[in-house]
């Protein structure tokens, strides 16, 4: 049964929907600046402080100046149109708090994998884990300053990833870029429930 709005221009229950992304990927590798870039409103941020007890548990080889770790989640949010709304939830990347993935993919319509090309096998844990589930996802190279800039298609035979699975170049600093990354993620995990035959 639809119920008609409450307020002049508000949104019926019935027509609202959200859809939930997942920002996966290693330690220090950009998911909460990723989900502070694109958000609309002020992201939670569940970071605290590198201490004395994370040393030898950490790795922060690759990003020693890293003084901060997300601990639980980040959350960001964007309005496409009235009454659709993209959630965006930034996992742990330390396998430690691994245990909160599980809890975050419910309901995920899929996953931005994370990959820095100077740690590329931090992302493997990712990748494994959205492949075992089924969530669809994509793999989104930062584009770290200094980095060096490598083909996506190298990157994707480097991760044994199908060819169906699309890889991109990102800077998670800039919002088009961001934009474009989720943009791809949306269209390809739309494309893949439609081709399926459940």
């Amino acid at each position: 049964m639809d119920y008609a709005a409450s307020e002049p221009g508000a949104t019926s229950v019935a027509s609202a929907l959200a859809i939930k992304i997942l920002i996966a990927g290693g330690f220090g590798v950009g998911k909460t600046t990723m989900v502070g870039t694109i958000s609309e409103i002020r992201p939670l941020h569940t970071e605290e402080l590198l201490s004395e007890r994370s040393l030898g548990v950490d790795d922060t080889s690759g990003v020693e100046s890293k003084t901060t770790t997300t601990v639980a989640l980040d959350f960001g949010r964007i309005t496409i149109r009235d009454g659709l709304w993209l959630y965006l939830f930034g996992t742990p990347g330390q396998d430690r708090f691994w245990f909160m993935w599980d809890e975050l993919s419910v309901g995920a319509l899929g996953a931005v994998v994370l990959a820095d090309t100077r740690r590329l096998q931090d992302c493997f844990p990712a990748v494994d884990y959205f492949e075992q589930r089924g969530i669809p996802f994509v793999v989104c190279v930062n584009c770290f300053d200094g980095a060096r800039r490598h083909d996506p298609a190298k990157v994707r035979r480097a991760l044994g990833l199908s060819e169906t699975i699309p890889v991109v170049l990102c800077d998670v600093r800039e919002r088009d870029s961001v934009k474009d990354v989720l943009t791809t993620l949306v269209m390809y995990a739309v494309e893949g429930a439609s081709a399926s035959p459940n």
